[in-house]
């Protein structure tokens, strides 16, 4: 699946996007295997309520499954103005 970083999570991860092959059945099962990568990808998702996750362009949350997700997105939340 395509997993997109948005804002100061790519800032930290250094990737705009990436393919990942995963066999994690949520949103929260992928961010555990993506934490244990590496360090940039720990700081990243340290605090899960700093973030936001959508899947396939839906806001969705971290406890959502991912059988059949082709797209993930994660990205602080969005304030008006």
């Amino acid at each position: 699946m395509d997993v997109l970083y948005f804002a100061w999570v790519r800032e930290r991860i250094g990737l705009p996007r990436e393919t990942v092959e995963t066999g994690a059945a949520t949103v929260s099962d992928l961010v555990n295997e993506l934490s244990a990568r590496e360090d940039r990808y720990a700081a990243a998702f340290a605090d899960l309520a700093a973030l936001r996750v959508a899947l396939d362009q839906e806001l969705s949350d971290f406890d959502a499954p991912l059988a059949g997700v082709r797209e993930v997105a994660f990205f602080p939340p969005m304030t008006g103005g």
